[in-house]
């Protein structure tokens, strides 16, 4: 039987009152192992799930646990379990990859040795190694992202978070990073993913949960979803389940 790698209990949280609350007694676990979706419109509680396991946020109440370890008592050795690639690029523009993962693996404890032989080895699979000492400032958004995942995973994590990783790349690179995380997986890195682009998540999850207003509205193995909703697809049960109504305005 699969451990627990992430175990969340009856967690709540608000942004404030005049928000509302976005969870309220939430619960939610994600077996080691697992490639697993966070699906929703616009609003769910998507990224704000995903900010409060990566301690970005912290509860109002409740329990999140990372193998076993709790925020309010292990938070540093937390933090070194898992790796976190944002939406948003997280480096420094003004540096190349090599400096990029140089600052970022000494920040996460390594040191110089590995730093050099994980740089080598991120830049190499990652398609990077070319453009080593270029500013980062001159990359294609392709080139970014794969940079940020590379930031994400240079200390080998146990738990990879990712939030949009492929937002405004072009087919050839989403198509690499696909294939680079799905390696990931089969070496035993626990993958926690949310995207808008359904068919990406069909390629990528072997679960899902869909969440909307803060709440599990169902959660299973992809394709037991599938069936059991009778859908071909995500983008199907996604509508099925949370609506036609517009989400972005």
């Amino acid at each position: 039987m699969s451990n627990k790698a992430i175990d969340i209990s009856k967690l709540n949280f608000s942004y404030g009152d005049s928000l509302g609350v976005v969870f309220n007694n939430f619960n939610l676990t994600i077996l080691e192992g697992e490639r697993f979706g966070l699906l929703g419109p616009n609003g769910a509680g998507k990224t704000t799930l995903m900010n409060l396991m990566t301690g970005v946020l912290q509860p109002t109440s409740g329990s999140i646990k990372l193998f076993g370890r709790d925020y309010k008592h292990d938070n540093k050795e937390i933090k070194r379990q898992f790796g976190f690639v944002p939406q948003f690029h997280s480096f420094y523009q003004e540096l190349s990859p090599v400096e990029n993962l140089e600052f970022f693996g000494a920040w996460a404890g390594l040191n110089a040795k590995e730093i050099k032989q994980r740089t080598n080895e991120l830049l190499d699979v990652l398609g990077l190694q070319n453009v080593r000492d270029k500013a980062v400032a001159k990359f294609s958004g392709g080139m970014k992202n794969r940079l940020n995942i590379a930031i994400g995973v240079i200390h080998q994590p146990k738990i990879l978070f990712l939030d949009e990783p492929t937002t405004g790349v072009d087919v050839q690179s989403r198509h690499a990073i696909i294939e680079y995380l799905h390696k990931l997986n089969e070496a035993g890195t626990t993958l926690v993913y949310t995207s808008h682009l359904l068919h990406e998540a069909e390629k990528l999850c072997t679960k899902v949960a869909l969440i909307d207003q803060g709440e599990i509205v169902v959660m299973n193995d992809l394709k037991l979803l599938l069936e059991e909703n009778a859908q071909a697809g995500l983008e199907g049960l996604f509508i099925n389940l949370t609506g036609k109504d517009y989400r972005d305005s």
